[in-house]
């Protein structure tokens, strides 16, 4: 059986990022965001956010009429635990062939560069 990842979609990451900016939404405000850049169904949206709560990265409260969902996990630390899935998946747990891809495909700028200089150097 596929051990199951605890990565997000790319949908759950549209629906957790719009979550992340607002600090609260209920379906009805992801969805009218959602749907400023592509058509989805609202049902769509709504199965989608309950699988975040099941998944535990949204939790509901009830709100006169509607469901508020609020963030249970910060933003910071899913991206980081994807960053880390990714490189544990990829490059067997190691971050440095990742650099050298990035720096041999051109992927950072020169600011960039400087920018992961001076947190590695901050690290030291």
């Amino acid at each position: 059986m596929r051990h199951r990842s605890t990565t997000l979609t790319s949908q759950e990451l549209e629906i957790m990022k719009v979550v992340w900016d607002r600090d609260h939404a209920t379906v009805r405000d992801v969805y009218e965001a959602l749907l400023e850049h592509r058509k989805i169904a609202y049902t769509t949206v709504m199965t989608m956010m309950k699988i975040l709560e099941q998944k535990k990265y949204l939790k509901k409260t009830q709100d006169e009429r509607a469901f508020v969902y609020r963030p249970s996990k910060p933003k910071s630390q899913v991206i980081r635990g994807m960053v880390r899935e990714f490189i544990d998946r990829v490059f067997n747990g190691s971050a440095e062939p990742l650099l050298a891809h990035l720096i041999e495909d051109e992927s950072l700028s020169g600011k960039d560069l400087d920018e992961l200089a001076r947190m590695i150097r901050k690290e030291r």
